[in-house]
């Protein structure tokens, strides 16, 4: 008797196995001159090296915006971007903006209306009830 191969190829999700983030790159842009950045450099200077060494898949860019409002933006896997305007917060409220970013998928938020109740690749052995 001969041994056949198994001929499908088993399809990677994410979160089963391995978790890959969806974040791929977090910008984080300041003023030094303006009041309104006052958090995010108290942010750069005591939180940022903490987070970056935390999370090596995530690149980080830090870049003067003179003038400006600081802004800290997401890049993802998926080719999207979201932007977050951290005026006036302190360093701990930006830290919660940094894993916002961070947690996110980058797909847009939408609302699931009518149809189907549960949203699942695959279909359940006794159907919808």
């Amino acid at each position: 008797m001969t041994v056949k191969a198994v001929q499908k190829v088993s399809i990677g999700r994410n979160g089963i196995g391995a978790f890959i983030l969806q974040c791929k790159r977090l910008d984080f842009h300041y003023c030094d001159w303006a009041g309104s950045s006052r958090g995010m450099n108290l942010f750069l200077q005591h939180h940022l090296p903490l987070f970056a060494a935390s999370h090596p898949s995530i690149e980080i860019h830090v870049s003067p915006r003179p003038h400006r409002h600081p802004v800290i933006r997401g890049h993802f896997i998926n080719g999207t971007q979201h932007s977050i305007c951290v005026r006036n917060l302190a360093k701990e409220q930006i830290m919660k903006k940094v894993e916002i970013l961070r947690d996110m998928s980058g797909e847009k938020a939408r609302r699931l209306k009518g149809g189907r109740k549960v949203a699942s690749i695959n279909e359940a052995t006794r159907g919808i009830w």
